[in-house]
């Protein structure tokens, strides 16, 4: 009887430590890198207009949210291509996920501030339904100037590069 008190304890103790080795993954982070690739993207909350050459013309918004730690970019609101992006830090990257028109979610990590240039890179995607769905792959975010920045977009299918586009904004506020 006392070997099998010991024996459920023991099971106990050791399924209560695997547990505790599943729990939630916690990223060490340094402060300050954290806050210049959030300062970056932050900084941009307000209205944004495509310059008039561009093939989509429209607006973009940025927002600050959730405790000032998301912002939230709505690209082409109110129109049938609107799609948002969500920024947020994750350790010391900012991770980006496109909710795109076409119904995918393509996540992105960027992990430096390079001069003027935030290189987001692919991570993973969400929703892909077929290998020839064409999903954004990778985005460079390029401060011009503190009125203009620019998004540079690669497209892929089946893990090749399709196509590229740039968004060239301009701050209307």
């Amino acid at each position: 009887m006392r070997l099998s008190v010991l024996a459920v304890t023991s099971v106990a103790a050791v399924s209560l430590a695997c547990q505790s080795l599943q729990g939630p993954r916690v990223r060490q982070a340094d402060p300050a890198r954290r806050e210049a690739l959030f300062s970056a993207v932050s900084a941009l909350a307000g209205e944004w207009h495509t310059t008039a050459d561009e093939e989509f013309p429209g607006t973009s918004t940025f927002e600050v949210t959730s405790g000032n730690t998301v912002v939230r970019e709505t690209m082409l609101p109110g129109t049938e291509l609107e799609m948002t992006n969500m920024y947020a830090l994750d350790g010391n990257d900012l991770v980006m996920t496109h909710y795109c028109a076409g119904g995918n979610q393509p996540r992105m990590r960027a992990t430096t501030l390079d001069g003027d240039r935030l290189a987001f890179h692919f991570e993973d995607v969400g929703d892909l339904k077929s290998a020839d769905e064409v999903y954004m792959g990778e985005m460079t975010l390029v401060f011009v100037d503190d009125h203009t920045i620019e998004q540079h977009w690669r497209a892929f299918k089946n893990g090749a590069l399709d196509h590229e586009m740039v968004f060239s904004l301009e701050r209307a506020d």
